[in-house]
């Protein structure tokens, strides 16, 4: 099993024909695998690098002065948050030690319109920028905003592979609490390298679709239909694109919310093993309801899931990493609308 290789240059190329082979190949790798190592993304290389360089300078600060950037809430899902903080694999149900990563999350920048003053304190809380480096805050959203332009256009490609209209899934992403996230690994000193802690939890990504900036470094692993984890490693200028739950949930499990998690390096490998990412996850609009689509169930193939807001589910999946609470996989997955 792989991330498989989508170039989506024939997809700008305004060829009705090239638009459909890269759809085809979109709708094959969703169903095999749920990871695409996408090039012809239209990032540049130049923003890709400074993203992630940036972001070592920041985690190389000392900890005091990254810990003054630590949300009071845990909910928040701005700011700093500190190596051992969090464990992916609760939002799976399962306990686990800490994950050994630390990271940094921001979210839109400005309260989209017509957001109430209570959903925008739950879903869009302010952003905390430091002060040091300098450029982190222009760096940031230069790459935030260059995630979600690509966004758009994968969503584009999902419907036409689903067989719906191009704009289908616009009406569900225009007031999103996306949320970007920028995870440092490295070998801490003291650490035992034969530990059996992971340095990120196996866990499936919570929303519509993710993008991920990372090091051509080993670490990352998806897991098959047998349990088996497999190796990913990001070719030279590609990202890597995963679906999300809702996704699978919207297409009835057609398509595949992989788990996946990041290894810590052999022991037999010296230093502190850096590993750098920098995830944007795409959520739907908080009160966005996510109902399976006709296209993807019929008298064969029920829907499999009841109706459920996107927010529900964010917000049940987050806290169980955060907080060390058990989550009840199935509400947190699929949390039912009250009537």
């Amino acid at each position: 099993m792989e991330a498989v290789p989508i170039d989506l240059s024939g997809w700008f190329s305004g060829s009705e024909a090239e638009m459909d082979r890269v759809a085809a190949e979109v709708d094959h790798a969703c169903r095999t695998s749920g990871f695409l190592s996408v090039t012809g993304h239209r990032i540049t290389q130049t923003l890709m690098t400074r993203m992630l360089d940036v972001s070592q300078e920041y985690f190389e600060l000392p900890v005091d002065e990254k810990t003054q950037h630590r949300p009071d809430d845990l909910a928040a899902n701005r700011g700093y948050a500190p190596f051992e903080s969090e464990a992916l694999s609760y939002s799976l149900g399962v306990e686990s030690e800490p994950d050994l990563f630390e990271a940094f999350n921001i979210g839109r920048e400005i309260v989209p319109d017509g957001v109430s003053a209570a959903d925008a304190v739950t879903y869009f809380s302010p952003n905390v920028w430091p002060d040091n480096p300098s450029d982190m805050r222009e760096v940031y959203l230069a790459y935030w905003d260059a995630c979600e332009e690509l966004g758009h256009v994968l969503t584009s490609i999902f419907a036409r592979a689903l067989g719906l209209p191009r704009d289908y899934f616009a009406p569900f992403l225009d007031r999103t609490p996306s949320v970007m996230r920028a995870n440092n690994y490295v070998r801490r000193s003291g650490h035992d390298p034969s530990s059996t802690q992971l340095r990120m939890g196996a866990h499936s990504d919570y929303g519509s679709l993710t993008i991920l900036l990372a090091d051509a470094v080993p670490g990352l692993q998806i897991r098959d239909r047998d349990g088996e984890f497999h190796d990913v490693v990001p070719a030279e200028g590609a990202l890597l694109v995963n679906l999300g739950d809702l996704l699978a949930e919207w297409t009835n499990d057609r398509w595949r919310s992989t788990v996946h998690r990041v290894v810590p390096p052999p022991a037999s490998m010296p230093g502190v093993a850096r590993r750098r990412s920098v995830a944007w996850f795409q959520q739907p609009n908080h009160d966005a309801v996510i109902s399976v689509l006709d296209v993807c169930c019929d008298e064969g193939n029920p829907p499999k899931y009841p109706d459920t807001t996107s927010g529900a589910h964010l917000m049940a999946k987050l806290m169980g990493p955060r907080a060390g609470e058990e989550v009840d996989v199935d509400e947190a997955f699929m949390a039912p609308i009250a009537p």
